[in-house]
């Protein structure tokens, strides 16, 4: 990410911590919805258990919100290294509840590529997903990719779309659909071979 990149996400991040510090639930929600699925993810593949990963996630954003309320958070512009350092501590305490002494935590950070290694998917399986994305509409694979990879919220997705946010779900459900079908027809080609 570039510096200016950078910038304007420390920007982002304080006006969040600020509007989470005067009570605003939707800051509070958004807050969850940029980090939840990576907090998650962090944590299953650390730890390889579905309710682990869910406690692990759940303690993050109570522990996060809990100093952001009482303004413990010294730098709202450092929003991601507090969130991602609070993730580790909480995923490192697990561990040692389950006997697992040590545990080396890859680096998560923001402006990390995120490097969303395909742990849970065979190369078959990684091909057939890539080729299918290929074969969605531009906006389609935009709307994925800003979804569920970048994690922006509705209303970064819908400004980069340069549409209505309540435009959204509807795109959303177009490309779920049509990314269902087109993999469904993909694997059973496969499968006939």
């Amino acid at each position: 990410m570039s510096t200016m990149g950078q910038s304007a996400v420390a920007t982002q991040d304080a006006e969040l911590v600020a509007r989470i510090r005067r009570g605003d639930t939707v800051a509070e929600t958004t807050l969850y919805e940029k980090y939840s699925n990576r907090i998650h993810y962090l944590a299953l593949r650390q730890l390889r258990s579905p309710a682990d990963a869910e406690d692990v996630r759940a303690e993050t954003f109570l522990r996060v919100l809990e100093a952001i309320r009482s303004d413990r958070l010294r730098t709202p512009e450092a929003l991601a290294s507090f969130v991602w350092s609070t993730a580790k501590n909480v995923i490192r305490e697990c561990a040692r509840q389950h006997g697992r002494e040590h545990i080396e935590i890859e680096n998560l950070e923001e402006d990390e590529a995120h490097s969303y290694e395909p742990v849970f998917l065979d190369p078959p399986a990684i091909r057939a997903v890539q080729t299918v994305v290929g074969r969605l509409k531009p906006r389609e694979q935009a709307f994925l990719r800003m979804y569920y990879y970048e994690e922006l919220s509705n209303e970064e997705i819908a400004e980069q779309l340069g549409i209505k946010e309540e435009r959204l779900r509807l795109i959303k459900s177009r490309a779920l659909k049509r990314f269902r079908e087109l993999y469904e027809r993909l694997t059973r080609k496969v499968d006939t071979k």
